[in-house]
């Protein structure tokens, strides 16, 4: 798999909120969700007249930057260099690049911000998923983000799970084959916590790592579901202090214990709201 240079945070994060980023007044309230990450949406949620507004406020806000992403404007469009200048301004942790497909732009993102940043490709076209190995091996990508409605638009197929399993497959597999974090699934337009939960569990059991949400009550269910039940936890940490005292060939719970298994283990507590503790 291929080598990491980058230092990222310990615990990788899960939850994803977008906020519009011409409704300042909002911004608070999606830092308190719970979100491990916000993000202030220059793009799909913002129209093209309320923009320089919208940039404007991210330039003036007070915020947890670390915590914060910035999605601008896909690179092919007119508003690129003035979001880009906008986040630069900022201490942003991130930039989401909306219809990725090609490496250059996030080259060009990063050269533009001017400081290291991380980059989140958003795949979104049937280009952007058939270069989506380019796109994890650009500098800065730490993982990639699925946007299934404008990529079911693309393929003129509908917006439904089993329509587009192989393109949720295709991103957990090459970004485990690229050595980077897992994928982050994409919105559920339905606000009602039953679905966002439902829609979370079905992404966890492809592989995905994360989730995009589109209101600060998708947090709470669609976290739940990725964090690891305590029984799964319990084994976690049977399996770890299983390696740190033993030697040679170890068993728990009547499984022998292997590297596949140890790192299973560390994926689990990893998932863990406490992840820190673990380490």
């Amino acid at each position: 798999m291929g080598a990491r240079s980058e230092v990222w945070p310990m615990r990788t994060p899960v939850t994803y909120l977008f906020v519009p980023a011409d409704r300042p007044e909002r911004f608070a309230k999606a830092m308190g969700s719970g979100a491990d990450r916000v993000i202030l949406d220059l793009e799909d949620a913002v129209r093209p007249e309320a923009k320089p507004a919208a940039r404007a406020a991210i330039r003036a806000a007070a915020l947890d930057w670390p915590r914060v992403v910035v999605r601008v404007n896909p690179a092919t469009t007119e508003f690129i260099a003035d979001d880009l200048s906008a986040v630069a301004a900022t201490g942003a942790m991130a930039v989401m690049l909306p219809k990725a497909e090609e490496p250059r732009e996030v080259a060009r993102v990063r050269d533009a911000i001017g400081r290291e940043i991380e980059v989140i490709p958003q795949i979104e076209t049937a280009l952007g998923l058939e270069r989506v190995d380019a796109l994890l091996g650009a500098q800065g990508v730490r993982r990639v983000a699925f946007g299934h409605l404008d990529y079911a638009l693309d393929l003129g197929c509908v917006p439904e799970w089993e329509a587009l399993t192989l393109a949720r497959q295709r991103l957990v597999w090459r970004s485990r084959l690229a050595g980077r974090d897992a994928p982050v699934d994409s919105v559920t337009p339905e606000l009602d916590p039953a679905r966002v939960a439902e829609d979370t569990a079905r992404a966890k059991a492809l592989g995905m790592g994360g989730k995009l949400l589109i209101h600060p009550a998708q947090v709470a269910p669609s976290a739940e579901s990725f964090a690891p039940t305590e029984a799964e936890l319990a084994w976690a940490r049977r399996v770890l202090a299983a390696v740190a005292a033993g030697a040679g060939a170890i068993a728990v719970d009547g499984r022998m214990v292997d590297k596949p298994v140890e790192d299973a283990a560390r994926r689990i507590l990893d998932l863990s709201p406490n992840a820190q503790e673990h380490v």
